[in-house]
């Protein structure tokens, strides 16, 4: 097979035309660095070499400019990754950043939990559900809310202050404000002993 023509097209990329058609496109900092020009002869393995090494670096550029953004969770990283690059392309990515010490579930779990239960006030529950939709391991999840041990009735009463207390005047807007506690995660126990503290004196 022969490289017949390469022209460079948007996000980096360029075409490659292969005895005289269209083949695919590729990084174009990997097709200049790399022994083939037009007139190149390449064989099949050749090209799928070529076509992974595009891959793993595109790949590797995208986590560096997510992870430039927030951190992200390894899962969640690989993830974003797949929606442009393959699967094979962003694990390698993933596993890079890791060894780099960009990623790093503990610490990303750590902060976000901290987070979850201290700046939005999810229950204990509803935190671990959003860990583990990042993809933290449940032990892990289930030792990081231990440590932050947080009093549910505190935060739930945080929430009532800043969000429902106003809801609270009647019975639809009560019915209301506790479907949207428990939602969070927060028990029926818990929502009741807190709420049993406002009374109609509260809005008159």
């Amino acid at each position: 097979m022969t490289i017949t023509n390469i022209v460079p097209k948007r996000k980096k990329l360029s075409a490659v035309y292969i005895d005289g058609e269209y083949a695919l496109k590729i990084d174009t900092e990997t097709i200049i660095s790399s022994p083939y020009s037009v007139g190149s002869e390449i064989s099949d393995d050749e090209l799928k070499e070529l076509v992974e090494m595009s891959g793993e670096k595109r790949a590797k550029e995208k986590a560096l400019w997510l992870l430039s953004n927030r951190d992200h969770s390894k899962r969640e990283l690989e993830t974003k990754i797949r929606r442009t690059e393959d699967a094979d392309a962003a694990k390698k990515a993933v596993e890079r950043m890791e060894e780099l010490g960009l990623v790093d579930d503990e610490k990303f779990a750590e902060r976000y939990a901290e987070q979850l239960i201290n700046i939005k006030h999810l229950s204990v529950k509803g935190a671990k559900y959003k860990l583990l939709e990042k993809g933290i391991d449940k032990d892990l999840a289930d030792e990081i809310l231990d440590e932050l041990s947080p009093d549910p009735r505190e935060h739930i009463e945080i929430l009532i202050e800043r969000k429902y207390k106003n809801n609270l005047k009647d019975e639809k807007g009560r019915r209301r404000t506790v479907a949207a506690l428990q939602r969070m995660g927060y028990s029926w126990s818990d929502i009741k002993a807190v709420m049993s503290n406002y009374s109609e004196d509260d809005y008159i």
